[in-house]
């Protein structure tokens, strides 16, 4: 036995493994916390199915992440028992932490993992792992979400699972099928390359690295799994669904910033070499930049709602408007030319505010009016009613606006300097 450490200086790690054990092919890594229950039957039966089914050297990686039960103590007894098993424990907590350390440090040529319970049907770990062997894609993931697939899991976790992947494809638009499958591989060389820019150390981890294989112009083959929910599953879907969300808005954020070098990875690694417009991650499609545009629009109202009450009592109604209206209407302007519809840098900014300030005129026209006819039929109508009828108002506007901004924009989509890109080959 050795003990060495995984070059991750937040997540010290020790290894147990047999250091005369050649470098393998496929390094499966199997994620832990707290499954003292089930590891023992769940890495017997992969390493049975490596053995008989899989006919390349083969690697099991126990990764535990901050066990507080005997997870690691009998993970290390399996490791005195069966060839070709090491376990490696990280102090902090976080599957993606875990996979992170243990897929960047890996010498095997294709890393993988798959859930303890084994969930997903193992015969389609072959399927899986091909493509990448035979260098037609960089990574593999099963998908519960193929016509051809069986799965077998309650009607709360199949509506959440499609409906965080159609958020996946209308805000980032997304070309794969299912994020968040337990099951997934990757070239090693390309792991090491892509993983250092993937941040969050839990469930997000996954959609995280498929988002920026995608920007970055990666391979993404999909295996269609048979998968049956593990009904003592210690995952919280609400915690969970709520973290996968923030993740959304934080990568969303790091792509339309450029914090991301996504030109330099799909130069050096990328399969198309071409820059094209989703370096900023932008949806250029019709549901894309509506989702977007929604989202700015009911952020805008918020401000919008706070500004004029704020005003109220020192500028009156019609003033107040006036003034949350303007401020609301630039930033509007300003968030939608970049987030919803993908335009960055200066060129046409001041055509584009100038347009914005035709549409605040618009609305202001549509929300005073709508103060002097409420007004009229309720002179005694308090600051409340108001906003009430001003935010139906604002909505009559926001629906205009979306139509003019698509129109005033439409010379910047699809031109030469933007080309629409529907995805990378599947």
């Amino acid at each position: 036995m050795t003990t060495d450490a995984l070059p991750m200086a937040a997540s010290p790690s020790i290894v147990v493994a047999d250091s005369s054990t050649p470098a393998p092919v496929l390094d499966i890594v199997v994620p832990v916390y707290n499954e003292q229950d089930d590891i023992a039957g769940s890495v017997r039966r992969l390493h049975a199915h490596l053995r008989t089914h899989v006919p390349y050297p083969s690697r099991i990686t126990v990764a535990d992440n901050a066990s507080t039960d005997s997870t690691v103590a009998i993970a290390a007894e399996l490791a005195g028992e069966i060839d070709g098993l090491r376990v490696v424990h990280l102090d902090a907590k976080g599957r993606g932490r875990a996979l992170n350390a243990v897929w960047r440090a890996s010498d095997a040529e294709i890393v993988a993992y798959c859930d303890v319970d084994l969930s997903t049907d193992l015969n389609a770990l072959m399927p899986l792992i091909a493509p990448l062997i035979s260098g037609h894609s960089d990574i593999a993931i099963g998908t519960r979400l193929a016509r051809s697939s069986r799965v077998v899991r309650g009607p709360k976790r199949e509506f959440i699972s499609r409906s965080y992947n159609l958020i996946l494809r209308t805000t980032m638009r997304a070309k794969f099928s299912d994020a968040q499958c337990g099951f997934k591989a990757m070239r090693a060389d390309i792991a090491r390359t892509v993983l250092p820019y993937v941040e969050d150390t839990g469930w997000f981890f996954d959609t995280e690295l498929l988002v920026l294989a995608e920007r970055i112009g990666l391979r993404i083959a999909e295996v269609p799994v048979d998968w049956v929910d593990d009904p003592n599953s210690t995952v919280d879907i609400v915690s969970t669904a709520v973290a996968d969300l923030k993740g959304c808005a934080r990568v969303g954020y790091a792509l339309a910033t450029g914090r991301l070098p996504i030109a330099d990875l799909r130069t050096t690694i990328g399969r198309d070499r071409a820059p094209g417009p989703q370096i900023d991650g932008v949806p250029f499609g019709l549901v894309g930049q509506l989702a977007r545009f929604c989202v700015i629009g009911v952020a805008s109202t918020v401000a919008y709602a706070v500004l004029y009450l704020l005003l109220h009592a020192f500028l009156g109604a019609q003033v107040s408007n006036f003034v949350a209206l303007a401020v609301t209407a630039v930033l509007n302007t300003a968030a939608n030319r970049r987030f919803s519809f993908g335009i960055q840098g200066r060129e046409g900014a001041v055509r584009h505010q100038l347009f914005g300030l035709g549409v605040f005129v618009f609305g202001w026209l549509v929300t005073s009016g709508s103060l002097v006819a409420l007004h009229a039929f309720a002179p005694d109508a308090t600051k409340h009613v108001e906003l009430l009828v001003l935010v139906v108002a604002n909505l009559v506007a926001t629906m205009t606006r979306f139509v003019g901004l698509r129109w005033v924009f439409r010379g910047h989509l699809g031109t030469a300097d933007h080309p629409v890109i529907e995805g990378n080959a599947q």
